[in-house]
């Protein structure tokens, strides 16, 4: 049976939060402050989740979604926030996720750094059912088939239309059942992320003909970074180098240590800084690669390491000047805060992609010692929940 809700406030996952008979309730596509009807889709005790029918009482901040797939789509959560609502909401969220999870103070002032919110992506990962590509469903695992992504670079968007003709004529493999492009605007990397069986040669020499700018292995992101198909690249081509300029500006001294360096993002930066930089990746790729950067880049103080960065703290015996760190979700972990609190370098930079793990993660370096110099949100996901952070602590 329907319900009118009041939104008292947004939540980490995108959606909205109320309360009705002493029960939270979870809506998705809603502001706070708005008077909404909505339907319970699954019950606990205590918690509602329920998708939104009506908006009775719209805030101030609600815009009319520009993307015909919106909320079909599980791609975006935001696209009905105009955007300074939705930088204020992201502000907001990180600094309850910290409070509520990791019982830390944030600081006064959260930074912010921003740019364009649409077409930024460099990066998309499509499914494809039959003859037709896209995004899941929000909250489903059904195909939403998509002919163009808002939020995705203009030369992603021509590449859909490409892969969309492509997918109706009868040489293409029907066993693929997700792929990637990637993109500097110039080139186009394409990887089948899920294929029941190896996908011929003369399949990706047919993309060629018709993709332009395809490239076969890496992808030389504007002649800077080579970047394989196996090696994470940061997704927003607006914000990369602000984000590397923010997660090393006011750093310098002997040695840095990059961990989870990826194709040497950060590395090239801190370079510039300190006289040695070890960069450690565990992804044999990523490694090859960044390998291949610094050697363009003629930074022959880089050294790079394969290694885990658990297994890299390990042997470490003395603590460098600085320690940047951009995990992956998963974000650092107890093996790695221990560890880093042991050797107490006098000053570390996490760039993290989930305020949860980030709030558990300073939790035990706070713990340690460790106090908080500097928090900004970098907007790298538009239009989304998600929510990147640069955070520099220092003993």
């Amino acid at each position: 049976m329907p319900f009118d809700l009041t939104v008292d406030k947004l939540v980490y996952g995108g959606d909205g939060l109320g309360r009705v008979d002493g029960r939270v309730v979870l809506a998705p596509y809603v502001l706070a402050g708005e008077r909404v009807r909505v339907q319970p889709e699954q019950e606990k005790p205590g918690l509602v989740r329920a998708s939104t029918l009506e908006v009775l009482e719209e805030a101030a901040g609600r815009v009319a979604p520009p993307c015909p797939y919106f909320a079909r789509c599980g791609g975006c959560h935001y696209q009905h926030m105009n955007y300074e609502a939705q930088l204020a909401a992201k502000r907001s969220i990180l600094a309850e996720e910290l409070q509520r999870l990791g019982k830390i103070e944030p600081p006064e002032t959260i930074e912010i750094i921003a740019a364009e919110p649409w077409g930024y992506r460099n990066r998309a990962q499509f499914h494809i059912e039959g003859h037709q590509l896209g995004y899941r469903r929000a909250r489903s695992h059904e195909l939403c088939a998509i002919e163009h992504c808002p939020i995705s670079s203009p030369r992603i968007n021509d590449t859909i239309g490409v892969l969309n003709d492509m997918l109706r004529d009868a040489r293409w493999p029907g066993f693929v059942r997700s792929l990637e492009i990637f993109t500097d605007e110039q080139q186009v990397q394409l990887n089948i992320l899920d294929t029941s069986r190896p996908v011929a040669r003369r399949f990706f020499d047919w993309c060629a003909e018709r993709i332009p700018g395809l490239v076969a292995g890496a992808l030389d992101y504007q002649g800077r970074y080579r970047v394989s198909s196996n090696s994470f690249f940061q997704v927003n081509r607006f914000l990369v180098d602000r984000l590397v300029m923010t997660a090393v500006e006011g750093t310098q001294g002997e040695s840095a240590l990059d961990l989870y360096a990826g194709a040497g993002l950060f590395a090239l930066a801190l370079a510039q800084a300190f006289s040695r930089v070890t960069a450690v990746e565990s992804g044999s790729a990523a490694v090859r690669d960044l390998r291949f950067n610094a050697e363009r880049a003629g930074r022959s103080n880089i050294v790079a390491e394969q290694s885990t960065t658990e297994a890299w703290l390990e042997r470490l015996e003395q603590a460098p000047d600085f320690v940047l760190l951009d995990p992956p979700r998963a974000g650092l972990g107890k093996v790695v805060v221990r560890r880093l609190a042991e050797l107490r370098p006098p000053l570390l930079a996490i760039v993290s992609c989930d305020p949860a793990t980030l709030a558990r993660d300073m939790a035990g370096l706070l713990a340690a010692g460790y106090r908080i110099e500097k928090m900004i949100v970098a907007d790298l996901f538009p239009q989304t929940y998600h929510v990147e952070t640069v955070v520099k602590l220092a003993v």
